[in-house]
Order: structure tokens, then C-alpha cells, then sequence
């Protein structure tokens, strides 16, 4: 229907690179410009992928188009250059623009007066250009390039504010540990070009389905996994996200809610062909998954910094993703992230619309009753985490119980039971939340007020968002989301009502809890933190995993920085050092014989001969005797 879109797909990555080279380049000192040029590309770039998705879906919902060209050639290595398009693709490009075009313009408002705002929408064009790169590579090493500036695009904008010296640690800290997962993923790359001679996805498709060599294959998966683990923040390289919470909250929104870390999990779903080719590997995914899952949902319950909420909560819910894909359940793990894309987002918005209104506050027991003052932002953030809760019939609740069900259908029985541990938390911290901050009898927010038009619309398209887009994948639909993400083999299975009853009773009962306890107060939280101060003292310092890796660094990284220095002092530098004195003091030694006199040169060469005679003589005598 639309087929000369995809003969046009190319801008839809390079007209953020240009927004960002016209910004950088000539329109600094220019900031509405900056913003207007800047959500003008990222809107067409929106337009060209809606046209895009169009042509893919309607045009018998399994059309892929692929065009290539070789960039680079040389004996033993073909890099090419191209675009991919299919479900996935599609998909992707749909959630990536739509997000980054809502964030963008509610930006406007958020970072309004702000001294580095024509930098702010030249690092989100750079953003956005790198992420659409990375969802419409053909190849991994195309995907690797837009891989590594997706994350400078993210150290930019985490530390935005770096004259904070928190910002400042929170971009080096994402910065490093990213590089530690991508090292993983650079080796897995190059381990592909090698065994396969491609890394084409189409090609390599086709190679792996051929291949025999299971322990190789794991090698090489697990080795690819080492890079979505640091970008989607999976234990153990999840510590990055909570402390990413120092850039702008938008930045939040859209960089670690919606679009960077949920590269990794494109990344399993994109290469999914290699990693199902090995069940151990399978069967990681999945078991790091859910305890991630799990192991943020319970540092969620006891934080009290609005947005680490919301950060704890990111890492469980893909950890859900990740556990999706595990269990083979892609489809359902594409799913939950386009329905977290958009209620996450807008609980992270909705949260910045609190946090400018009450002057950069963002402890929740600092905040109270504004639900009269910020009606649209209150609502709207109800409606994000009553999706995030899954509740029916939000969008949240036919992603997660897509997921819940691939598990229990599939036989994954514990961790269909950790799944619906980690719902019922969720209800309960997100509405913990929601209580105290806009239902409870706080104080200190006499001066709220409700955020300008430019900020409360993206909310309320979000919110509207939140609601209808499981629709587009409910069990009600044929073949629910698989019409659009699926991948050979794949299995849909059917609706199960036991586990949808579970689920939302599950979801509600964490609600009910909430409620009774910070609503209705007839549990008394402040007795219950005493009586578990040991529980609440582990979670509340997030397991003391940080420290566990300063005390590492401190022993093991800085001492052994240390004893190369030693090292590099006393032994390479003595020894370099030493030669270089023995070298000076034997040129002042032979400097002396050096006069420029020509009687002196004659005497050393009468010296020269007489010695040369003697060792003849001795010779002589020698051989005689």
C-alpha cells in the first residue's frame, strides 16, 4: 500500500543525525530553534515509520525488505551497510518515534529557561538517530556502531547537569558498566565473522540453522548476551539504571524507560534464531530474567525517591521481558515492551510534571494531596500505574499475562509463580507511591500546580496509549501480538481465564494491601519498618550491591592499578632509566678521547698498533709453544 516508504526508510534515521549536525553546527545560540528543528525531525521521522509499519502490516502482516551495500572489503572480511524491515523492525520504529516525539515536546515546558537547552535537543536528536539505527540495521556490525552511540547519547544526557556531582558519577557509572556488557557482545561479533563468515541477520540465519557445534554456539550466545544484560540492566550489571535517574527527567522517559534499555531485549528478539538454537542458553536467559524481576521488585518496595521508584520498577519489568525470551515466549516479551514503552513513559513524565511543580522535590514523603492541585498529572499517572499493575483491560495487563501464560503453558512452573509474585508487588509499591504522593496528608506542597498544556498533552496521549495499545495483541485478536511479532516455530498459546483470574486478583489484592496500609492507615508502616529493620535495611541499601563493587574495585581494580604502577615505576622505568644512565656515563667517559688534536689522534693509533703487534706476538708464541 505504502511501498515507496521503504524506499524512504533511510531518513527516518538520518533526519535526527541532521537535526543534531544543524544544532550543533549553527544553531546554538538559537535554543526555540533548536527545539523546533529538533521535533520537527523526530515528527517526520514518526510520519515516514507510521507509513512504514502501514506497508508491513497491512500488506500481509509478513512482508520483509531488505536492501544492502558493501562498505568496507578486504580478504577474510565483507562489511556491509543496509536497511531490514519486517514485523519486528516496524514494531520498533513505532515505539521508538512515537515516544521520542511526546518527550520531545513535553521537554519544551520541562526544560524551559534551562542554560544548555539547545544541548538538550541536539543530544535527544543524536538519541533518536542512533536508536532508529540500531532497530533498522541489517547486520551486527551496523547495529554494533549504533549500539556504542546510543550509550554516548546516553552519557550525554545522564550527565546533562554536570555540575552535579552526581550526575557526573551516574553518567561515568552507566558509561563503564555498559562498556563491560558491550565487550562481551564485540567478542560474540567477532566470533560470528569468524565461524560464519557473516553477520548479516539473513545470512546468518541460515548458517546457524546448519551448524552442529552446540558448544561453540553456546560460547558465542552467551558472549551476545553479555551486551543486552548491560543495556537492559540485568543483574549484574543492572546498578546503572537506579543511579541514571540524575539526568533530566525526560531523559528518564525516554532513554531508560521506553527506548535504550530496551535495545538488549530487541537485541535476544533480533537474534533469537542463535539463541534458541542452544536450550542452556534458553534456560540463563530466562533464570536472569526473572530474578531480576523479582530482585528489583523488592529494593521498589521500600525506596522513597519518586523516580528510583519508577528506575527499580523498569529493571524488574524487563527483566519480565528478558524472562520471556527465555522461555521462548518472544512474542509475548515484544509485547510487554510496547506496552511498557508507553505507560512507563508516561509514569515517568507524569513523575517530572510532580517534581516541577514542587521546585526539584522528589522524596514521595515530602510530597502529599496533589490530586486537587494536579488533576490532569494525578490521573494520568493512575491510569500509567494501573497498567504497569495490570489491571483489565489496560494495556499492561495483555502484555503481562501474555507472558505469565507462555510460562505456566509451557511448563515453567516456577517461574510462572515468580511472575505473579512480582505483579502482586508491583500493585503494591506503584500505589504506595500513589497514595502518599497525591492521596496522602503530606505537607510542603502548598505551592503545586497543575504543569502548562505543553507539558499535560503528551500525558494525556500517553495515558490514552496506556489503555488501548493491548488491544492490538489481546487474546481476542487471531494469534494476538504473533500477528505482527513472530519468528519460526513460534507457538500461541491459548487464553487461559485461571490465569488471567490469578493475575488481576493478584494485582488487585497488591492494591488492596497498599491502600490499607498508607491510605487507610490501618497498618502502621513506620511500626512494620521497625519490626523488619533488618529486611527493610537490606532492601532499602539495594542489597548492598554497590558496595559489594566499590569494596571490589577498591581491592582488586585499584590495587592491582597500584602494583602496575609499582611496576611500571621501579622496574620498567629502572630499567629503562638505568640503561639510559649507563648510556650517558659511558658517552662522558668517551667524550675525553674526543680533543680535536692531531698529535692526540696519532697517539691513539701508535697505542692501536702496538697493541694489535702484542696480541700478534702472543699469538705466535702460542702456536709455538
Amino acid at each position: 500500500m505504502f511501498a515507496w516508504s521503504l524506499e524512504l526508510a533511510w531518513l527516518i534515521v538520518l533526519l535526527p543525525f541532521a537535526a543534531f549536525a544543524l544544532i550543533g553546527l549553527f544553531l546554538h545560540r538559537w535554543p526555540r530553534l533548536s527545539a523546533y528543528l529538533s521535533i520537527l525531525a523526530i515528527g517526520l521521522s514518526f510520519g515516514l515509520s507510521v507509513l512504514v509499519a502501514a506497508h508491513v502490516f497491512l500488506g500481509g502482516m509478513q512482508e520483509t525488505f531488505e536492501v544492502s551495500m558493501r562498505w568496507l572489503a578486504m580478504p577474510g572480511l565483507n562489511v556491509d551497510m543496509g536497511l531490514l524491515i519486517d514485523g519486528l523492525t516496524a514494531v520498533m520504529l513505532i515505539v521508538v518515534t512515537s515516544v521520542a516525539l511526546l518527550v520531545q515536546i513535553y521537554s519544551w515546558g520541562y526544560m524551559h529557561g534551562d542554560p544548555g537547552f539547545s544541548s538538550y535537543y541536539a543530544y535527544q536528536s543524536v538519541f533518536a538517530g542512533a536508536m532508529l539505527g540500531l532497530v533498522l540495521a541489517n547486520n551486527f556490525g551496523q547495529l554494533f556502531v549504533f549500539w556504542e552511540l546510543v550509550g554516548l547519547a546516553s552519557y550525554l544526557l545522564i550527565g546533562f547537569w554536570f555540575g552535579r556531582h552526581s550526575a557526573k558519577n551516574a553518567a561515568v557509572k552507566a558509561f563503564i558498566t555498559n562498556r563491560v556488557g558491550d565487550f562481551g557482545l564485540l567478542l560474540g561479533i567477532l566470533f560470528l565473522q569468524i565461524i560464519f563468515g557473516t553477520l548479516n541477520f539473513s545470512g546468518l540465519a541460515a548458517e546457524v540453522a546448519g551448524y552442529t557445534n552446540t558448544a561453540i554456539l553456546i560460547v558465542v550466545s552467551i558472549l551476545l548476551l553479555a551486551g543486552p544484560i548491560g543495556k537492559s540492566a540485568q543483574f549484574p550489571l543492572h546498578v546503572w539504571l537506579p543511579d541514571a535517574m540524575e539526568g533530566p527527567t525526560p531523559v528518564s522517559a525516554l532513554i531508560h524507560a521506553a527506548t535504550m534499555v530496551a535495545a538488549g531485549v530487541y537485541l535476544i528478539a533480533r537474534a533469537f534464531f542463535i539463541f534458541s538454537a542452544t536450550p542452556e542458553v534458553m534456560m540463563l536467559i530466562a533464570v536472569i530474567g526473572g530474578f531480576t524481576a523479582l530482585f528489583a521488585a523488592t529494593i521498589a518496595l521500600v525506596q522513597n525517591d519518586i523516580k528510583r521508584i519508577l528506575a527499580y520498577s523498569t529493571l524488574s519489568q524487563l527483566g519480565y521481558m528478558v524472562m520471556a525470551m527465555g522461555i521462548g515466549a518472544m512474542t509475548a516479551g515484544m509485547f510487554h515492551l510496547m506496552t511498557h514503552a508507553f505507560f512507563k513513559s508516561l509514569l515517568f513524565l507524569a513523575a517530572g510534571s510532580v517534581i516541577h511543580a514542587i521546585a526539584g522535590e522528589q522524596d514521595i514523603w515530602k510530597m502529599g494531596r496533589l490530586k486537587d492541585k494536579m488533576p490532569i498529572t494525578t490521573w494520568t499517572f493512575v491510569i500509567g500505574a494501573l497498567a504497569l499493575a495490570g489491571i483489565p483491560p489496560l494495556s499492561g495487563f495483555w502484555s503481562k499475562d501474555e507472558i505469565l501464560l507462555g510460562a505456566f503453558a509451557g511448563g515453567y512452573t516456577g517461574l510462572y509463580l515468580l511472575g505473579t509474585l512480582v505483579a502482586f508487588m508491583t500493585a503494591f509499591y506503584m500505589f504506595r507511591l500513589i497514595f502518599v504522593v497525591f492521596f496522602g496528608s503530606g505537607k510542603g506542597v502548598e505551592k503545586a500546580h497543575e504543569s502548562p498544556p505543553v507539558m499535560t498533552i503528551p500525558l494525556i496521549i500517553l495515558a490514552v496509549m496506556a489503555v488501548i495499545a493491548g488491544f492490538v495483541g489481546s487474546p481476542l485478536m487471531d494469534y494476538a501480538f504473533a500477528r505482527f511479532v513472530t519468528y519460526p516455530g513460534a507457538v500461541h498459546y491459548e487464553a487461559s481465564t485461571m490465569v488471567i483470574a490469578i493475575s488481576s486478583l493478584v494485582a488487585i489484592a497488591g492494591i488492596g494491601l497498599a491502600w490499607a496500609i498508607y491510605q487507610k492507615e490501618w497498618i502502621n508502616h513506620l511500626q512494620m519498618r521497625e519490626r523488619f529493620s533488618g529486611i527493610y535495611t537490606l532492601l532499602y541499601n539495594k542489597y548492598y550491591i554497590d558496595e559489594l563493587y566499590h569494596w571490589l574495585g577498591q581491592r582488586f581494580v585499584y590495587g592491582t592499578a597500584k602494583a602496575l604502577f609499582w611496576f611500571d615505576i621501579y622496574v620498567v622505568n629502572g630499567l629503562v632509566n638505568g640503561l639510559a644512565a649507563l648510556t650517558g656515563g659511558a658517552g662522558k667517559v668517551l667524550r675525553y678521547t674526543e680533543t680535536g688534536q692531531v698529535q692526540t689522534y696519532a697517539a691513539y693509533m701508535l697505542a692501536g698498533v702496538i697493541v694489535i703487534v702484542g696480541l700478534v706476538v702472543l699469538a705466535g708464541f702460542a702456536l709455538l709453544i
